[in-house]
């Protein structure tokens, strides 16, 4: 039996969870990734290609699952299999399934999808850019200091907290998102090792492989941060082949 290769992206875990729980009873679904929020969906997507993609409508594609049943017209305006509603359905879900794997029966879909997806993404990402962030402030002591950005070595998370750590080794804490955070970044100057960690890359001294397929990345102030293996590969791709 050829599984359905499926792909959740949900920024709320519990309903991560939940729609994981319902796939898991289909045999003939296979979940190959989870994202908390659309960038992360769509580099997922790019990197390990599912068939389908289960997607909160704050995210660029696919299939759209949300608690508002207004957004449908839009959902289906760029090309999305399917639309459900929260709390998601067992038999509607299943209906989901059938329409993606009818469509995955066609030979040309996946190329039409392809082109899909990097339209999707392209409008996504210009709609929710925001500017650049040249400084960060934060509260230290009784003070508000703004961190020049091109200062910071590594940002990463524990639970709701963000730890900045600077070149000089100067390390500040801020109640913030990772995710909202890494939006305001350059992109060109800052990368994902892990699903909670941020790294500048002009202060990357070296990388050294581990087991595993994954690194460790030594930093100009000593530190020394372990990569994911899915930011491994996008790693490796971006940064460490000519």
């Amino acid at each position: 039996m050829n599984k359905i290769r499926i792909v959740i992206a949900d920024d709320e875990r519990p309903a991560r969870s939940f729609l994981k729980n319902i796939l898991q009873e289909f045999e003939d679904v296979k979940i190959v990734g989870e994202a908390e929020d659309g960038a992360e969906a769509v580099e997922m997507i790019k990197t390990v290609k599912p068939d389908l993609a289960l997607l909160d409508l704050q995210m660029p594609l696919v299939a759209f699952v949300t608690a508002y049943d207004e957004y449908a017209v839009q959902a289906f305006e760029i090309g999305a299999v399917d639309y459900l509603l929260k709390p998601v359905d067992r038999s509607r879900l299943r209906e989901t399934l059938d329409r993606a794997s009818e469509r995955l029966e066609q030979i040309d879909y996946r190329e039409q999808e392809a082109s899909k997806i990097k339209a999707a993404t392209e409008i996504y990402e210009e709609t929710t850019r925001q500017p650049i962030l040249q400084r960060i402030p934060v509260k230290h002591h009784e003070a508000i200091v703004l961190v020049p950005v091109e200062e910071v070595v590594s940002i990463v998370a524990d639970a709701e907290l963000l730890h900045i750590t600077t070149i000089e080794d100067v390390r500040y804490t801020i109640n913030f998102r990772l995710k909202d955070l890494e939006t305001r970044l350059d992109p060109a100057k800052f990368v994902r090792l892990s699903r909670g960690t941020l790294v500048n890359l002009e202060m990357i001294t070296h990388v050294s492989p581990l087991p595993g397929g994954t690194y460790s990345v030594s930093l100009k102030n000593n530190q020394e941060l372990n990569s994911s293996r899915l930011q491994s590969r996008l790693f490796r791709q971006q940064f460490l082949r000519m």
